[in-house]
């Protein structure tokens, strides 16, 4: 069984071209990076979000996922939800639901409301699950990272195999 070193990808893992990122060179624990790229969030077509002044949390073996800050969310769109989870990383994430009749609740966005010391940078800022709805980074829709608990967003330039792929259940 392979176990990450921080200094080596496993074998298994596709090597990334000029303009490409690899899940496998993101560390563990996970570190935050800003981002200036325009990245937008819709629900059919309203814009649910638009940024500038996104983080993203990059992870070993998973997609990164964006969060953009509330300031740029149109939070009248969304409501709570049911629910919580906890990261050993980040804490407690609370959900959002769209505030849509023809939505039915379903949750779209996250939260940690309170995270922890290193990523202190998040308190204020949601993150959308591109297969919810649509995500978009500089004009490129999002695809979903595989599985239903994962948010990452995989863009042309990032390559895997990521969390959440059939067989990477042990990861």
């Amino acid at each position: 069984m392979w176990a990450f070193d921080g200094r080596k990808r496993p074998d298994f893992a596709v090597a990334p071209a000029a303009g490409q990122e690899s899940v496998w060179d993101y560390p563990r624990p996970p570190r935050l990076a800003q981002d200036s790229r325009h990245v937008e969030v819709w629900h059919g077509a309203q814009r649910i979000a638009a940024s500038r002044r996104a983080w993203r949390v990059l992870e070993t073996a998973s997609p990164p996922t964006f969060y953009l800050p509330a300031g740029d969310v149109a939070m009248t769109l969304l409501q709570p939800a049911p629910g919580s989870s906890y990261c050993e990383w980040k804490g407690a994430a609370s959900y959002f639901a769209l505030a849509d009749d023809n939505a039915r609740g379903q949750v779209v966005a996250w939260s940690y409301p309170r995270p922890t010391g290193a990523f202190a940078g998040l308190a204020g800022y949601l993150s959308f699950y591109p297969g919810r709805v649509q995500c978009r980074v500089d004009g490129e829709v999002v695809r979903p990272q595989p599985g239903g608990f994962y948010g990452g967003w995989i863009t042309d330039e990032i390559i895997g195999p990521s969390k959440g792929e059939p067989g990477t259940g042990h990861w």
